[in-house]
């Protein structure tokens, strides 16, 4: 991101480029790392990079409070993928934020719940993403798709300002490219008892972390710090890798901002 060479980063970081690589891929280090001074180097925040340096994680959370949701994780190539069932408990419409790489997981809870499945939406079609969507749609094939791709269908495209409603759910959505010229943010509200916003993000942002800037470094956390991270404290950040975290927690301890 900051186009710093792995020399001057090991460098700052007081160890050598062995040891610094060690650290990168395995989030331990032999000796001590000066990670307030590779942090200034790199365009981080000190105090928070040291704290996900000594183990900080977002607080487990209750999804009971919202009724109702699930999260599926599927692995394969070396990676951990994330995505998020919701349904109105009355009507017991459902819909499908982004697939992972196993339909069965998905098909089953669908089935098992007896919901109708209405809607799938894309955060970004990164294969991960969107793996299992053939197997989704041959079962749900009237479920209809939303996608912040230009280049899919002028019906499966999202439209400004659009509110998706689903039995008392309500679903909006905002444009976070920067990781994917698609990157599309999901916010599901309106929940029962109050329960706080839930925010689909993507591979936008993740605890601790962002997405790669594939598309630009710059406009991956412009997007995050006007769209993400300005929707109220308490709001849950499903992200598409890792664990769930909220705002207030993102804003406290992301290095990134």
């Amino acid at each position: 991101m900051s186009n710093v060479s792995s020399a001057a980063a090991a460098v700052a970081a007081g160890v050598s480029e062995t040891e610094l690589s060690a650290l990168e891929e395995s989030g331990k280090a032999a000796t001590k790392i000066n990670f307030s001074n590779l942090a200034l180097l790199i365009g981080l925040n000190p105090a928070k990079l040291e704290s996900i340096a000594n183990g900080w994680m977002p607080a487990q959370k209750d999804l009971s409070v919202w009724r109702e949701i699930r999260v599926f994780s599927s692995s394969g190539e070396g990676l951990t993928v994330n995505c998020y069932l919701v349904w109105d408990e009355v009507t017991r419409d459902a819909a499908l934020f982004d697939t992972g790489l196993d339909a069965k997981p998905i098909l089953d809870v669908i089935a098992a719940e007896q919901l109708q499945l209405r809607h799938i939406f894309i955060t970004h079609s990164h294969w991960d993403h969107v793996e299992a969507l053939p197997k989704i749609r041959e079962a749900w094939s009237k479920a209809r798709l939303h996608s912040g791709s230009r280049t899919a269908p002028v019906d499966q495209r999202n439209k400004s300002s659009e509110i998706v409603h689903l039995g008392g759910l309500r679903v909006t959505h905002r444009e976070t490219p920067g990781h994917a010229e698609d990157g599309v943010t999901y916010m599901v509200g309106n929940w029962q008892e109050d329960a706080p916003l839930i925010a689909m993000v993507g591979d936008a942002i993740f605890a601790g972390s962002i997405g790669r800037g594939n598309q630009s470094w710059d406009l991956a956390r412009q997007k995050v710090r006007e769209q993400i991270l300005s929707l109220p404290p308490q709001t849950l950040l499903c992200p598409g890798h890792g664990p769930l975290t909220t705002v207030v927690e993102e804003k406290e301890h992301n290095p990134f901002f």
